[in-house]
């Protein structure tokens, strides 16, 4: 448990010194053509992790498996920082101006939730709420490291996005 707890303590609190970096007009510029904004990415991140807080609240049953046994999987997915992805309708993020201030604030709701359910809850029963297409049915700490891992991702990301705004 405590390597878990480090794993997402140190990813949220990342991301959160990245978000920090923007000011509010970069935050919300369009980097280059066919991309999101920081806001946008943030935004995807809160829709993405709230959702899997949820699904980590909700019905539980015994895993029939290894409990991690995904986990490298997601890893190497989310990971490869070549791979496109396309995100799911349910967490496109709008098209809009957002507030920095409420994102980190929300985003500072995340880690806190987490980092509670991490210590609150057993970490080895699988979800039943969702399922997460080409996984299937995640155990909380799978659920877990989707959330750290798909955050790293879109931390490398809001880099790329902040680098390229401050050389133009």
């Amino acid at each position: 448990m405590e390597t878990i707890l480090l794993d997402t303590d140190r990813t949220l609190t990342t991301l959160l010194q990245v978000v920090s970096s923007f000011d509010e007009e970069e935050l919300n510029k369009i980097p280059f053509s066919d991309s999101w904004t920081a806001g946008q990415v943030v935004q995807h991140l809160i829709l993405a992790n709230t959702g899997f807080i949820e699904v980590m609240q909700g019905p539980v049953k015994d895993a029939d498996r290894e409990p991690d046994q995904l986990v490298a999987q997601i890893r190497a997915d989310f990971l490869n920082f070549d791979t496109k992805m396309k995100s799911p309708d349910f967490i496109l993020p709008l098209p809009i101006s957002y507030s920095k201030q409420r994102q980190l604030g929300t985003l500072e709701n995340i880690k806190s939730s987490l980092i509670n359910l991490i210590q609150t809850m057993e970490l080895d029963k699988i979800c039943l709420t969702f399922e997460l297409p080409g996984y299937g049915f995640l155990t909380r700490i799978e659920a877990i490291y989707f959330v750290n891992y798909h955050s790293q991702r879109h931390t490398h990301q809001l880099n790329n996005i902040y680098q390229y705004l401050s050389e133009v």
